[in-house]
């Protein structure tokens, strides 16, 4: 299982402050996304995850130069979410240096709009979802009826998609079941947050998800990125 770096962009910076140093006050503090990425690199990190908050916020990139000063930074894939609602967001966020993008999962209710995507991402696109049944019935549907986990996983795996970005997963049950759809139809799993010590890093290794993206826990010094991957290899 790949461990993967997570930054929140807010106004072009970390949301979090990078300072692995803290507690034995050593090292300076960042919030350049770029030396933070440049940071986790030098310790092997082979994919970064960035996220748009305020591209989340608006439906429509806005951290795009924050995106392309970690694409200059550093030598491996960036995964960048938050904002890409369609097919032209996703070609500026690939311009600006992206290598793969998340949607949010709204993209099932336009069907046309994920095709298009699909047409421009390939199999570099992936697609955020919630699987909490409160948050699905919250959302804001645009058909008839609030889909179930396993009937969006089906809508999604038909239309060509091969990479569900699980958020917010509480428990590991979750993550199996989540793990065995997508396997079934050739895709995988990348588990987002919720971990916040090395068992979580071993429970989530042990559901057979791919990687484990971990933003404030790497950033605040909580988790070591270095003994993270130990456990996650």
């Amino acid at each position: 299982m790949l461990v993967i770096p997570a930054i929140d962009i807010v106004r072009g910076r970390s949301r979090v402050v990078f300072w692995p140093g803290a507690s034995a006050g050593v090292g300076a503090p960042t919030d350049r996304p770029e030396r933070i990425a440049e940071a986790f690199v030098g310790q092997g990190a082979r994919l970064i995850h960035l996220v748009d908050v305020d591209g989340a916020r608006t439906g429509r990139p806005m951290s795009l130069a924050a995106v392309g000063a970690v694409a200059s930074a550093v030598a491996v894939p960036l995964q960048v979410a938050g904002g890409l609602e369609g097919p032209e967001a996703v070609r500026q966020a690939f311009a600006a240096g992206a290598t793969r993008v998340v949607l949010s999962v709204s993209i099932a209710d336009r069907p046309d709009d994920l095709a298009a995507c699909i047409e421009v991402a390939g199999d570099w696109l992936a697609v955020g979802l919630d699987p909490r049944q409160e948050r699905l019935a919250a959302f804001p549907w645009h058909r008839p009826e609030q889909p179930t986990i396993d009937g969006l996983l089906d809508e999604l795996f038909a239309a060509g998609v091969r990479r569900i970005v699980a958020t917010h997963v509480g428990d590991v049950a979750t993550v199996e079941a989540l793990v065995e759809a997508a396997t079934a139809a050739g895709a995988e799993v990348l588990v987002a947050g919720g971990v916040t010590d090395l068992d979580g890093v071993r429970r989530t290794r042990a559901t057979g998800a791919t990687g484990l993206i971990l933003g404030e826990a790497l950033l605040s010094g909580a988790v070591d990125f270095a003994a993270a991957s130990a456990e996650a290899a």
